[in-house]
């Protein structure tokens, strides 16, 4: 029942709605703060399009890390659970492409490709849409490569939060605590590597977002969120 509730259209619009009040009530209810803002505002500032890059259970308060995410275009599986997260970052102005690793992949690929070379900004999850958590695959590589866009990390933490036994492990903050946004420094991409440049930049990648994550944690008094063990090679 609940399933066939969350596929009617009006179904969705009314739990994507309370979705973004809660979350608007979270952020206004509690201390936030952003650091590392200086980050894509100098981006911006200088017209250069980047790639935000954060885990999937660090995605919900995404729409408040950035004084301009409106500008973002984010890359959402297509799923059930997918929609519901596109139908609540609309409410923040941001923008979302379907797609994912197993349906629209080569398609939301080209079409984010195109929107950095026009100059515009996207976000992505390099663990989602399922996993494994916290370990980056190389899709996001692949395109800072081919659009010539840096990638960005970002991450949240809360002092009040439920964390669910998800494969992401979905960080859900409360009102009336602290949180915190860290921005990392630009992580660049050269054109030109080779396969073990570009296997280098992806572990660069994942191992800045742990980092990161596990220092908004510490910041907010949290026990860190392990990585899932890394998906095994090819041979």
């Amino acid at each position: 029942m609940i399933k066939r509730l969350l596929n009617a259209e009006v179904s969705r619009k009314i739990v994507t709605w309370l979705a973004a009040q809660y979350i608007r009530f979270v952020s206004l209810s509690g201390r936030w703060r952003i650091v590392g803002e200086a980050v894509p505002d100098g981006l911006l500032e200088k017209g250069e399009p980047f790639i935000v890059a954060f885990w999937h259970g660090r995605l919900i308060m995404m729409a408040f890390s950035w004084r301009r995410c409106d500008l973002v275009h984010m890359l959402i599986s297509g799923h059930r659970d997918g929609q519901l997260v596109s139908g609540m970052m609309s409410h923040f102005g941001s923008k979302t492409i379907f797609g994912s690793s197993t349906r629209g992949g080569a398609a939301a690929f080209i079409q984010l490709a195109r929107l950095l070379k026009d100059g515009e900004v996207v976000g992505i999850t390099p663990d989602g849409p399922k996993g494994p958590r916290m370990r980056a695959n190389s899709g996001v590589v692949s395109l800072a490569k081919v659009a010539g866009a840096p990638i960005v990390p970002l991450t949240f933490s809360s002092s009040f939060s439920h964390v669910f036994g998800s494969w992401d492990r979905f960080v859900l903050p409360l009102p009336f605590g602290r949180g915190v946004f860290l921005w990392g420094n630009p992580i660049y991409v050269r054109q030109d590597g080779d396969d073990h440049y570009f296997e280098e930049k992806r572990v660069e990648v994942e191992q800045t977002l742990i980092a990161l994550t596990q220092r908004a944690d510490w910041l907010m008094g949290r026990q860190d969120t392990d990585p899932a063990a890394p998906a095994p090679t090819a041979g």
